[in-house]
């Protein structure tokens, strides 16, 4: 597994606060990442959902106040909420987990990759939006 991209961002509001709207990823679920459409199974921490035509496998892990969205062949996305002085550190990371066909990766994640600046920022807002908070990115 390698890291292609990391971002990092500013939550204004307490590591559970963050968390606990985050990880709510089930569809209609409050998180700004929440899946739509239904989700397999129906419960449970760990679910599969379609987006963009692509199946992603969606996986809560609540004690470590992690996401993972992982795609059909390459793609894994990481999002995860630490403690930060000014209150949560939102930290978000894209990894390659195809075993093989490296240049085929560099090829398929670029688009992956140029958006993902814009996908964090957008999260970072959609959080601040719901806990009322301030939230922005720090720079790379």
């Amino acid at each position: 597994m390698t890291e292609l991209l990391e971002l990092r961002g500013v939550v204004e509001a307490t590591p559970d606060r963050v968390a606990e709207v985050l990880l709510d990823a089930r569809p209609g679920g409050r998180s700004p990442i929440a899946a739509t459409g239904s989700a397999r199974p129906a419960k449970g921490d760990e679910f599969t959902v379609t987006r963009d035509g692509s199946t992603i496998t969606v996986t809560i892990d609540r004690d470590n106040r992690s996401l993972v969205q992982q795609g059909e062949w390459w793609y894994r996305g990481v999002t995860s909420v630490e403690p930060d002085e000014r209150g949560s550190l939102v930290v978000h990371r894209i990894f390659n987990v195809a075993p093989q066909h490296g240049w085929a990766v560099r090829f398929v994640s670029r688009g992956p990759i140029q958006a993902a600046p814009t996908a964090f920022a957008k999260l970072l807002g959609g959080l601040g939006e719901r806990l009322d908070c301030a939230a922005y990115p720090l720079p790379a």
